[in-house]
């Protein structure tokens, strides 16, 4: 079971990463002056990568709680 909460912990970790690199998409986005309509768009872009990578995560945080009831 430890295999699963370390892969657990992984997956979790990379759904993070997912989200921080949305968080800076959307901040360069901002900085860089757009219009209206192309700011709505780039970050309607990024909403669709911010609910896949919160989707890894939380698989990730159920691997980890699975892995310690199963310990």
């Amino acid at each position: 079971m430890e295999t699963l909460i370390w892969s657990g912990a992984a997956v979790s970790l990379a759904g993070l990463v997912g989200l921080v690199w949305c968080i800076l998409k959307v901040a360069r986005a901002r900085r860089a002056g757009l219009s209206d309509k192309d700011l709505r768009a780039a970050i309607q872009k990024v909403v669709v990568l911010n609910m896949a990578a919160l989707f890894v995560s939380v698989i990730g945080l159920m691997m980890v709680i699975v892995g310690i009831f199963l310990a």
